[in-house]
């Protein structure tokens, strides 16, 4: 584990190789899962005030779970998370020409919204877990996401630097840069 400031990072995040193929995985990952995707406290109450501006993008199924779950629902493991269509799919996910996507991203790509998604979903494979004193920032292996690894690795990308965006959007530019520092060091030692 790498420690940045209060976020102890795991090796695979450094050394993993990432590069999501929705081509080949067609956004499996917002239609399967135990559960639906993990929310801030913040992101619930950005989820209510800006349901009417991402309404027109959410399937009629969605729509109809959002209606009767609400945005978030609690999970067996007593988390928050997006309220799920039937036992599996986001109520946020759509499709368009067979590839599953985030309604709210959609939303926020025409200029609806200025959340962009969950940033449990923009973090995607890294999982954030809040402890009392730290969070954990780890590598969540899926097997539906093997054609994001195969691509990573033919391309050379370490999840960190796949992930820049969303790091940086929930971390900062700082906490980045002292990523790419980390990952430095890391090439040297494995050198050594």
């Amino acid at each position: 584990m790498i420690q940045i400031d209060d976020k102890l990072i795991s090796f695979d995040v450094f050394e993993k190789q990432y590069c999501c193929d929705l081509p080949k995985c067609l956004g499996a990952c917002c239609v399967h899962g135990q559960s639906g995707a993990p929310l801030e406290p913040e992101e619930i109450d950005i989820l209510e005030q800006e349901l009417e501006h991402i309404k027109p993008f959410l399937k009629p199924s969605g729509l109809d779970a959002i209606n009767k779950q609400g945005v978030a629902v609690r999970d067996v493991d007593e988390d928050m998370v997006t309220s799920l269509i039937g036992t599996e799919e986001c109520a946020f996910s759509i499709e368009e020409n067979g590839i599953t996507f985030c309604a709210i991203e959609k939303a926020w790509l025409n200029g609806k919204t200025k959340f962009q998604k969950p940033i449990s979903c923009h973090l995607y494979p890294i999982r954030a877990k809040k402890y009392p004193t730290f969070t954990a920032l780890n590598y969540d292996k899926w097997s539906i996401c093997e054609p994001a690894r195969v691509l990573g690795e033919r391309e050379g990308i370490p999840i960190f630097r796949f992930l820049k965006g969303a790091i940086t959007r929930a971390y900062g530019e700082k906490f980045y840069a002292e990523m790419v520092e980390a990952a430095k060091y890391l090439e040297e030692q494995d050198g050594k």
